[in-house]
């Protein structure tokens, strides 16, 4: 890259370099110039790539080499895992497995009670839209308690429903997550 200076605005765009090839009698000795500079830059190119090539070859073999000590780590404690938990050759490395494992656990733990807290959800939803009607034996749909399926269906689970509604209130008072719906009275008061 050449920069470039302008007196007017009809000034010629001319490098430096190229400033002294001005003229008509100095086009062979121009011509000659550009094409030593590109051989430069060309071989200057070509050097590079070779270095980049050749330091890359070389990553390339680090990184080989440590991928496979790593495999063979891996594979050695593949298989003490699978014969004997307790005969892995480190304790530091028991530990870390051992963490991994915990950690894995807990957030499988954490992903079931969030499934819980949904399907408790929906099961809210049902208990508001069947549930004991003021009128002894009917359903909040009018239908008679006995013959209403959806009430029927989740009698089983009410006392469950009221557990879950209770711990999430108390998590809602204490501003921690909580699982409610945003219809629930609570939420809406909140």
């Amino acid at each position: 890259m050449q920069p470039f200076r302008f007196a007017s605005p009809t000034d010629q765009v001319v490098c430096p370099f190229c400033a002294k090839h001005l003229g008509s009698d100095k086009a062979e000795r121009r011509d000659r110039d550009h094409v030593e500079l590109w051989l430069d830059l060309y071989t200057e190119l070509q050097d590079a790539h070779v270095n980049a090539v050749s330091s890359a070859q070389v990553t390339g073999a680090q990184v080989e080499a440590t991928l496979s000590e790593l495999r063979a780590e891996v594979a050695q404690l593949t298989e003490a895992i699978a014969t004997d938990f307790e005969s892995a050759p480190a304790a530091g490395i028991r530990d870390a497995l051992g963490s991994e494992v915990l950690t894995r656990s807990e957030r499988r733990t954490e992903l079931l009670y969030r499934r819980l807290d949904r399907l408790m959800a929906a099961i809210w939803h049902i208990d508001v839209l069947h549930h004991d009607a003021d009128a002894p034996g009917l359903c909040v749909c009018g239908r008679p308690v006995a013959s209403c399926p959806e009430s029927r269906a989740i009698d089983g689970e009410r006392q469950e429903l009221r557990t879950w509604e209770a711990k999430n209130l108390q998590l809602l008072r204490e501003g921690a997550r909580h699982a409610l719906p945003s219809e629930h009275p609570g939420v809406a008061g909140a």
